[in-house]
């Protein structure tokens, strides 16, 4: 029996009272689609705290399209705290939209974004207070069907399980046509069972339980997925890709939102996709081709969105903004609009070999208080290894460039535990740090008050990546190079914070097990794991018991290596690169040789293109 669709607010109106951050659980901002008709309705959930997921982009998009669609009406939901869910739960009061209040399990369609790994808690967490149910095969014929999508689906088999069907690629197109099949299945009144199969025959749609696991010789302990005899499922399945990005509207955040969000602006999004081929990047494989939009559409776009939402701040939004083709003519043009209202234009992060004067000085008229660049590894060597394809020259031009322009301070992202990492690479991170401080006080003077923080994450290997056969540094040895990472920096204008190795090993198992993770995510949490990205919220204590109680050791999942002929848990999925692709690029990181950027040189035979029937779409040649 279907939860009726009706309008519960007054059911947690008398809890704002008693919670964190009332604001979170109000709806009704300024550019939400209040008049939700239907018939058809479906609910995007981002599984974390509203500041956190009203921000992402993706979310964004989907549901201004499916609100633009005849017959369709598209409401938001996220999370609730662990106080506000705890009183919903002592009351009975199911997980509810945020534009009509009503309940989740009402809607005919319910699509997850995995942002990434740690989200994965937050999904069962969200789906039982919902009151759906968590295992897909189990799900009554009037409960709603459970899509995801987003950036963390290429390896989705731990949480395969819990999903009626999973979306592949970009979702511009894809989703609104899941939602149609969805629509006509129920208004003929189809099976279940039925339906599922129509959607597995949707280029992009993956439906795991028309997939079998077989473990033998030719696997890994987790096996491979196979389609089920006789259900007509791909073998493999491709993403969907958008062929250009101009063909959509650059100003996707219409809502305004009553609290600050933890990205509090307008983003606008002015390429997808990166053709670099950092080989550890797994956005950076899985959203292949580049698509560039055009600096007009880009300038209108942020003129129109800062005037609909009065925001004071605007990012350019991409993997790599500043190898946008024309991104310099688009920060001077966005500089010579906007400086004199003082809205500051934002890059999230710099590409150190296309940072050059003039894009230093356009950015630099946003006043920014600092700059961010990924140099990733603290040697060449390791660079080479990576494919970062940046020098040391390259870094202390850029650093040059943006203290002439103004920036004392600096923020530089490392990575720990790559593949051949050494010590000296290691004690290499702060040493560079260093020089960069060096460059600033040989410009402002020995006693001007530059600084330089470095960030420091744990390596996790991706599938779909050069490096998804290698196994994660050691437990043990990454506490090692963190300490030993601590001491090597002398000079006390170097801060230095790197990522909490327990979260990171709890990231690589997840992101290397099989569709028996899903054991080990609901064992974790039933023992109460939920919003594990949250330091303060994580416990590793019982990820440890919930991986006892499954019978795997949680470091000897996220440390193994395999074989490059090995097939591997997430082989029927495919972003369009090829697996001869990228043993070859494991081979190439083995040697420390280095691979170049098909959208400067030639073809890299990466396979996206021919495969998916798409090419790269620039605004401009690249220099």
């Amino acid at each position: 029996m279907r939860i009726p669709r009706e309008d519960r607010f007054a059911d947690i109106e008398p809890l704002l009272g008693m919670v964190e951050r009332p604001s979170r659980y109000l709806g009704h901002e300024w550019g939400a689609v209040e008049d939700q008709e239907g018939p058809f309705h479906a609910c995007l959930i981002y599984a974390d705290v509203y500041e956190v997921g009203q921000p992402y982009l993706g979310h964004a998009i989907l549901y201004n399209e499916l609100n633009d669609q005849e017959g369709i009406s598209c409401e938001r939901a996220f999370l609730p705290w662990v106080d506000m869910s705890a009183l919903m739960r002592e009351r009975g009061i199911p997980m509810l939209s945020l534009e009509t209040a009503s309940p989740v399990a009402s809607f005919d369609l319910v699509g997850f974004t995995l942002a990434h790994e740690l989200i994965c808690t937050n999904i069962l967490e969200a789906l039982d207070l919902a009151q759906i149910t968590l295992v897909a095969q189990d799900r009554g014929e009037d409960e709603p069907i459970v899509v995801a999508g987003g950036p963390s689906v290429w390896n989705c088999e731990p949480v395969a399980p819990f999903f009626d069907a999973v979306l592949l690629g970009d979702g511009e197109g894809l989703l609104v046509e899941v939602a149609q099949c969805v629509r006509d299945a129920r208004t003929e009144s189809v099976p279940r069972s039925v339906l599922l199969r129509r959607l597995a025959q949707i280029p992009g749609v993956y439906v795991p339980s028309l997939y079998e696991v077989v473990v033998d010789e030719s696997s890994t302990r987790w096996g491979y997925a196979v389609p089920v005899e006789g259900s007509g499922a791909p073998a493999r399945v491709l993403k969907r890709c958008l062929p250009r990005l101009d063909t959509t509207d650059p100003v996707a955040q219409r809502i305004v939102p009553y609290l600050e969000a933890v990205q509090d602006r307008l983003a606008i999004e002015v390429l997808r996709g990166c053709a670099r081929g950092c080989r550890f990047c797994q956005a950076g494989m899985t959203y292949r081709p580049v698509r560039e939009r055009p600096v007009e559409q880009v300038v209108q776009g942020v003129e129109s969105g800062l005037g609909m939402s009065g925001f004071d701040q605007c990012s350019l939004s991409s993997l790599s903004t500043t190898d946008h083709s024309q991104c310099a003519q688009m920060l001077n043009s966005l500089h010579e609009r906007l400086d004199r209202v003082g809205v500051r234009v934002s890059i999230p992060s710099q590409r150190l070999d296309s940072f050059g004067v003039e894009m230093a000085a356009a950015v630099g008229s946003s006043r920014r208080a600092g700059l961010t660049f990924a140099p990733e590894a603290g040697s060449q060597r390791l660079r080479d290894v990576i494919n970062k394809n940046v020098t040391q020259d390259d870094l202390e031009r850029a650093a040059t460039n943006a203290f002439k322009s103004g920036y004392r301070r600096m923020k530089l992202y490392f990575m720990m535990g790559l593949p051949t990492e050494t010590d000296e690479d290691v004690v290499a991170i702060p040493k560079t740090a260093e020089r960069v401080v060096q460059i600033g006080r040989e410009l402002f003077g020995p006693r001007s008050k530059v600084s330089v923080s470095i960030s420091v994450a744990v390596f996790v290997p991706k599938s779909h990546t050069p490096f998804q056969w290698q196994g994660q540094l050691a437990f043990d040895e990454v506490r090692r190079r963190q300490q030993l990472l601590l001491h090597a920096a002398k000079d006390h204008a170097v801060r230095i914070s790197y990522h909490d190795a327990e979260i990171s090993l709890i990231d690589a198992v997840l992101s290397k097990m099989g569709r028996a993770g899903g054991e080990l995510l609901m064992a974790a949490w039933r023992k109460g794991c939920r919003f594990d990205a949250w330091n303060d919220q994580f416990r590793f204590d019982l990820w440890q018991e919930a991986a006892a109680q499954v019978g795997i050791r949680l470091e000897e999942v996220a440390s193994e290596s395999y074989p490059l002929d090995v097939r591997l848990p997430w082989d029927h999925t495919s972003p369009g690169v090829t697996k001869g692709y990228l043993q070859r690029e494991w081979r190439r990181a083995t040697q420390g040789e280095t691979t170049g950027d098909c959208t400067r040189h030639t073809c890299t035979g990466c396979g996206v293109c021919p495969t998916l029937g798409v090419r790269n779409e620039l605004a401009a040649t690249r220099s």
